[in-house]
């Protein structure tokens, strides 16, 4: 079976194979066994399995690159109570620029990005040359597309030495049913497991750029024994203070 790529998007942190060193995103073949329903800004219907896919001649190590910018979905799926998984790169998979000083710098930057757009981030992953995180709305006002503006902007001169971002970040926006407990955690536990995926250390534990950012609460840690249970707590209280939208005045 054909795959259209460029129908696929490129650099999805689901499709694009291979090592974190070079242009290909660190993602073992089965680490997924069906594509999600968004790859990319792209909405579609697989129906085929990532196995499937491999099997082709394409090589799935070899970096795409395509012109101009990645397309998104309508602006309201990253509006109000969205769940969207990200990716940021550096511009030519730059490195050296990540050091303690930088993850203390890039806690400080999320907290006040989760503060002034309303989010949690149960997880998130700083990488060598990229970045993943999850962010989960808290209030109908949330606009991830604008949080994601502002966090880019504050970080990037902390890069250093001419670092830029790439033009764009990537995105991945959760379907109900990866929105589910067991299903999110996985996912959760994917970005995680990056680093040792690429070989960086033996265990997610022992990588020191990953963790949560939940106001509030700064020593939380998605590999802490208890705090899947805690988090979901937090986040339907944190739901539920929402206030309630304005009734309209009652006629005269």
């Amino acid at each position: 079976m054909r795959v259209n790529l460029r129908r696929l998007g490129f650099q999805s942190q689901i499709f694009r194979l291979g090592s974190h060193r070079g242009n290909a995103v660190d993602c073992e073949p089965r680490a997924w066994i069906h594509p999600p329903a968004y790859a990319g800004g792209y909405e579609f219907q697989p129906n085929f399995s990532l196995p499937t896919a491999l099997s082709g001649r394409y090589d799935w190590r070899m970096p795409f690159r395509p012109k101009g910018k990645l397309p998104k979905l309508d602006p309201h799926r990253y509006q109000g109570h969205a769940v969207v998984f990200w990716t940021l790169t550096l511009q030519d998979r730059a490195q050296g620029w990540l050091t303690p000083q930088f993850h203390q710098l890039f806690r400080e930057v999320m907290l006040h990005t989760a503060a002034r757009h309303a989010f949690l981030c149960p997880t998130y992953c700083l990488m060598p040359d990229h970045v993943h995180l999850i962010w989960m709305g808290l209030r109908r006002q949330s606009n991830q597309l604008n949080a994601m503006e502002f966090l880019r902007r504050e970080l990037e001169p902390a890069l250093g030495a001419g670092r830029r971002w790439q033009h764009q970040a990537h995105d991945h926006v959760l379907r109900e049913q990866e929105r589910q407990k067991d299903a999110f955690a996985k996912t959760c536990f994917y970005i995680l497991e990056n680093p040792v995926r690429a070989g960086l250390v033996s265990s997610a534990a022992a990588w020191p750029y990953s963790g949560a950012i939940v106001p509030g609460y700064p020593r939380l840690h998605p590999l802490v024994d208890g705090y899947w249970e805690r988090f979901w707590k937090l986040y339907a209280a944190m739901r539920e203070a929402e206030p309630l939208p304005a009734s309209p005045p009652p006629l005269r």
